[in-house]
């Protein structure tokens, strides 16, 4: 069992509580002033500040003494229990740091919107940043799954913000669907937890005895729960259709921050609400966070849809976290402290890493999308010229999420290639045996993530314009690039100061594992274990770029530069050049389709062989929704066909189904 924290009264948890109801009352002012002039230079800047607000309170929440209260709402027996420890404070900072610089974003982007559909928009998404907070504080299952409810549905009004669209309105059933599936596994899990005792407050289960049946059964449906809000896979087919149909501010939330609350839960019920932990839930989680990393990355590969391509890698990196977790789950229960710790630091480190650059991606894409009004990148291209800011903004997000140094993507996957290689002699042979596996695995899912964002940002971005709707481009607002540059910010910072950062992560270690990082107090190195087997030193990587790029640049311009002969270029005789001739999103994926045909279904439209403007298209659709999903679908329209028969419209009939359904309930439920 983790080591127990004292409580006071109020302190923290009192300025997060107050937090969630400033934004629940931005969300209601903005309903009720919805004719006021400057309603959106209003509410969506307030938001912001209180997001800001938010991550101070999770910061010294991480570094201060666990606090709770008691909420005076709720049922008379059941009122809302609160409580900020290390744990909820990081993904509260989390939360806040991420929701700053996409609320800032949202405050331009939504700037055009009348007011009707504005003051609906801004009560859904404080809404959602009310119920995320509130996710994270609930130390009872009832505010908990009351929170949980207004994630879910707030997020679901945003999804189908534009729901005049059928596929919009078909996306968000979806997620509605799976949300509730997951929701409905959630609450059988507390049933479990609470083990029939009526007392659903989280330190009641803390206190509660669980044999290792009822724990493993609590375990399994709170993966398969907190699983579905996540993306793993097989639950992940919501994801690939709602990010895209959400606006690009919601996106960025909901694949930054709303998917690491059911990070945050499953840490919270295996680490902190179970008083036993398995070997085999580890490497159940291991095995699932690889294939939904391998998964996610492939299918991010062949997209043309920039938002669909960021979905698919947001699966992608969900199961790089999860199979973190799964580590350090291994580790713990095989007594490996140390490396249990740094497991987790690195599980934690990628969460807060992701939430920044997969924000900064999906603002990057917005912008993109909302002066271009396409989300294909083959009819995009060149948009580097016109939106300079955007462009190197959103570079700096896709080289993070790459995992190039020294930006953040890169300390957090380097620290959980740390613990792979690390890993001695396990007490479970078939662990000895899996562990390289994943570590290929984990090396093989970063090399393809790179690939994805070369993809990405090279399609979008550079080459010449490949239609008409790049004319019409320009750079995105003010107010947009601010949020932006927030984001960027903290990728850069994230990785140049590591040391830092995981000192700060230490109390969320000892709270889940009962052990830190060691810590010599060098700020410059970064070294997880041992500083003679592994360490890196940002700063100086840093240093060591730039004093290269500066020489470079000297001896071209100073030394080189004189030589230069200018001419034409030569393209293999071809006097005339045009788009066509560059790599296309679909092209670029080409090679990622054909190795890894058997995990996708592909329809292709081929031209006619006299066509003298030839296009090609394919689409990659997802096995595992005509394999898994849709036979369900079926299945369900079925049984509710064969129960449509008994709607006779005959009083008659209705009363001998009443009247047999009171004998059988008399002779088999009474005798």
């Amino acid at each position: 069992m983790p080591p127990s924290f004292a409580l006071s009264a109020a302190g923290n948890v009192a300025l997060a509580w107050g937090g969630v109801l400033f934004w629940l009352c931005l969300g209601f002012a903005a309903l009720f002033l919805q004719r006021a002039r400057g309603l959106n230079d209003l509410i969506f800047p307030l938001g912001a500040l209180g997001a800001l607000f938010m991550a101070g309170v999770g910061i010294a929440g991480v570094l201060g003494t666990p606090t709770a209260i008691v909420l005076p709402i709720g049922l008379p027996d059941l009122p809302f229990h609160l409580r900020l420890d290390p744990l909820s404070g990081f993904f509260l900072t989390l939360l806040g740091g991420a929701a700053f610089g996409v609320t800032l974003v949202a405050w331009g982007y939504f700037r055009s919107l009348e007011s009707g559909p504005l003051a609906l928009i801004a009560l859904w998404y404080h809404l959602f940043l009310a119920g995320m907070a509130t996710v994270l504080l609930a130390d009872d299952a009832y505010a908990f799954m009351v929170a949980w409810e207004v994630m879910a549905l707030s997020s679901y009004f945003l999804v189908t913000s534009a729901h005049d669209q059928p596929e919009i309105r078909r996306a968000g059933f979806l997620y509605l669907l799976i949300a509730h599936v997951g929701a409905v596994a959630l609450l059988l899990c507390f049933g479990v937890l609470q083990g029939g005792a009526g007392d659903y407050t989280f330190n009641s289960m803390r206190l509660a005895e669980t044999t290792p049946y009822w724990a493993s059964v609590a375990y399994l449906l709170a993966l398969f729960g907190f699983g579905a809000k996540a993306g793993l896979v097989p639950l992940h087919v919501w994801l690939p259709e709602a990010h895209p149909a959400a606006p690009s501010p919601v996106s960025a939330l909901m694949s930054g921050v709303m998917l690491k609350t059911a990070i945050y839960g499953l840490l919270r019920v295996t680490f902190d609400l179970l008083n036993i932990q398995l070997a085999w839930w580890g490497t159940l989680a291991l095995a699932l966070g690889l294939i939904s990393a391998l998964y996610g990355v492939i299918f991010a590969a062949v997209q043309s849809d920039m938002k669909r391509l960021l979905a698919w890698s947001s699966i992608e990196n969900i199961g790089v976290i999860l199979a973190g977790f799964g580590l350090t789950l291994i580790f713990h229960t095989d007594g490996k402290g140390a490396l249990a710790a740094l497991a987790l630091t690195a599980t934690l480190y990628h969460a807060l890493n992701h939430a920044f650059f997969k924000g900064l991606l999906f603002t990057g894409a917005g912008a993109v999308l909302h002066t271009t009004g396409e989300r294909n990148m083959d009819k995009l291209g060149g948009l580097m010229r016109v939106m300079p800011w955007t462009a190197w903004l959103t570079l700096i997000g896709a080289l993070a999420i790459a995992g190039l140094p020294p930006l953040n993507g890169f300390v957090s996957e380097w620290l959980l290639l740390q613990a792979f290689l690390f890993t001695p002699g396990l007490n479970q042979p078939y662990l000895n045996m899996l562990i390289p596996v994943a570590t290929a695995a984990v090396a093989l899912a970063a090399a393809l993530a790179a690939y994805v964002m070369v993809k990405f940002f090279g399609v979008t971005f550079l080459g010449v314009t490949r239609s008409g709707v790049v004319a019409q481009a320009h750079e995105a607002g003010c107010r947009e690039r601010i949020g932006m540059i927030w984001l960027a910010a903290g990728c850069v910072l994230l990785g140049l100061f590591p040391a830092q950062v995981i000192g700060w992560l230490a109390p969320v270690a000892r709270q889940l594992t009962g052990h830190t990082l060691p810590n010599d107090g060098n700020w410059l190195l970064l070294a997880p274990l041992d500083a003679e087997r592994a360490s890196y030193a940002p700063l100086l990587f840093l240093a060591v770029v730039a004093a290269t790029l500066l020489l470079v640049f000297v001896w071209v311009r100073r030394v080189y530069h004189g030589h230069v002969r200018h001419a034409a270029p030569w393209d293999c005789g071809y006097p005339e050049q045009d788009a066509r001739m560059q790599d296309t999103a679909e092209g670029f994926g080409q090679p990622i389709r054909h190795i890894f045909s058997a995990f996708m279904g592909v329809e292709r439209e081929e031209p006619d062989p006299f066509d003298r403007q030839p296009r090609h298209s394919s689409a990659t659709l997802d096995q595992i929704w005509f394999f898994v999903y849709l036979p369900i679908a079926r299945l369900s329209n079925w049984i509710s066909a064969q129960f449509g028969r008994l709607q006779h419209g005959s009083i008659q009939w209705y009363l001998i189904y009443s009247f047999a359904t009171l004998i059988f309930l008399l002779v088999f439920v009474t005798g």
